[in-house]
């Protein structure tokens, strides 16, 4: 009888990060403002600012120096190996490759950077899973054009897109096309996914036309890369807003599917099926959305269908039509407190076992491979006096997590990917902050700028390459 205690022996086991979280290097190498270089520091009880047209002097830009992969890329990439890294997830900064997004010629020594990062992974064996545009548009697109409520932005996405799969031809076999997409469904979304700065663009109709016309770039990315690359396998990556009904009432359990509908499934459906679902239509229309739709679009989203699909899981919420209970946070956004859940320094619920059910739901519905991208815990960590992290919390949460994934794999589920967020600590993209750590490497740098970038394994590093080494045995 087969065993479930380990995962495949090509299971996919590896870290994530985002080039404007972690890379630093904001004004080096030829690179251009992103809209994060104009992001202020925050904390959970103080918002971020954006300071368009450019960086204020007396302002703190946590995204700026991040946690500094630009100049320590090789020794972090070789922690990852020790930690015995299959795949490592990372993101292609826009701005260091076309400054402000609308060049004819890409940067070279943007270009170059990234040949480094990559040859080095492949030196270790480490698959790249490079995420083509993750939360750093290019300042330039948002001041001139608007963000991506702006049809231009297709053409300028697209001729970043065939720089890269040209240039890493053979060396690069695994794309996402945008991250967490479906954030467009949230005002979060307007800034982070849209590059959109003018806050009238927070509205439904401005986001759902940038994320149709993303939709739209995406289908063309992927028709291009397996143009340029059979190989190529190219993902579309969701953040999965797992909401249960609050109450077994019949209106709150059908109010829990329409928020996964409208949530997840309107890009997911477009991404994975070629086109917009039948529930959309009315969404539309009773939201008074009016999407602008090219004749070729059709076709387009039919033709550029995604080989995986790719989810953010962090925590759970509780939906329901009557507006009560205790409210709490989640990746985005926040919704109703579950009570049978523990919750985070952050307010984010811990939640493992709806891992398996998100995991059930997508396969069910897609019946194509899945990877976990994103999935972690943010904590504050305290160095002891010997220098080491304990962070048997972290440990915890993952080990419930994998767990999960072993039940849905036995389910049936293909499961093929886990990459942690982030398998080093960097700036939290909701608040700003740095003392919310996601890694399994801390980096000495802290909310007022201090630290000098040192890289400690944590316990929860340890824990991991055991985890890797046993696939997935020695939970």
């Amino acid at each position: 009888m087969k065993s479930y205690n380990r995962m495949p022996e090509n299971f996919l086991w590896g870290g994530a990060t985002a080039a404007n979280q972690y890379e630093g290097g904001w004004n080096e190498g030829g690179k251009g403002l992103s809209i994060a270089d104009i992001l202020t520091g925050g904390s959970v009880n103080k918002e971020r600012r954006l300071t368009p047209p450019e960086p204020l002097p007396e302002e703190f830009y946590p995204n700026h120096e991040a946690t500094d992969f630009y100049h320590c890329w090789k020794e972090d990439i070789a922690l990852f190996a020790e930690m015995g890294f299959k795949i490592y997830r990372f993101s292609i900064s826009w701005s260091r490759i076309f400054p402000k997004g609308d060049e004819e010629t890409p940067n070279e020594e943007g270009l170059k950077f990234y040949d480094d990062v990559i040859d080095e992974l492949r030196k270790y064996g480490i698959e790249p899973l490079v995420t083509i545009s993750h939360y750093e548009n290019p300042l330039h697109l948002s001041l001139e054009y608007g963000g991506w409520k702006n049809r231009k932005l297709i053409d300028f996405y697209l001729r970043f897109a065939r720089v890269l799969f040209e240039r890493y031809k053979g060396k690069v076999k695994y794309w996402l096309t945008f991250n967490e997409i479906n954030m467009l469904t949230q005002p979060f979304g307007a800034v982070f996914c849209a590059g959109m700065l003018d806050s009238e663009d927070v509205c439904l109709q401005s986001r759902y036309q940038a994320m149709h016309h993303q939709l739209v770039a995406s289908a063309l990315a992927v028709s291009m890369a397996h143009k340029i690359d059979n190989e190529n396998k190219l993902g579309c990556m969701l953040a999965y807003h797992n909401g249960y009904a609050y109450t077994c009432h019949p209106e709150d359990v059908f109010y829990a599917q329409r928020f996964g509908q409208i949530h997840n499934s309107i890009a997911g459906d477009v991404h994975v099926r070629g086109y917009y679902p039948g529930f959309a239509a009315r969404f539309f229309e009773e939201n008074e959305i009016e999407l602008e739709i090219e004749p070729e679009d059709a076709g387009i989203l039919k033709n550029g269908t995604v080989d995986f699909v790719s989810i953010s899981y962090y925590s759970s919420n509780c939906v329901s039509v009557v507006k009560e209970g205790e409210l709490t946070a989640a990746n985005g956004g926040e919704n109703i407190k579950n009570p049978y859940l523990e919750t985070s320094a952050w307010g984010w619920q811990i939640d493992a076992v709806g891992l398996r059910y998100v995991l059930n739901q997508i396969y069910d519905r897609y019946q194509i491979p899945i990877m976990i991208v994103e999935n972690g815990l943010g904590a504050v960590d305290e160095l002891t006096e010997d220098g080491k992290i304990h962070d048997e919390y972290r440990i915890e949460y993952m080990r419930k997590h994998i767990e999960q994934m072993k039940e849905a794999i036995h389910d049936g589920v293909e499961l093929v990917g886990y990459t942690c967020w982030g398998c080093t600590d960097l700036v939290s993209a909701s608040t700003g902050e740095l003392k919310k750590r996601y890694g399994l490497i801390y980096v000495d740098k802290n909310d007022d700028g201090t630290g000098n970038f040192a890289r400690i394994r944590k316990d929860s590093f340890y824990w991991y390459k055991r985890v890797i080494d046993s696939c997935g045995e020695k939970l």
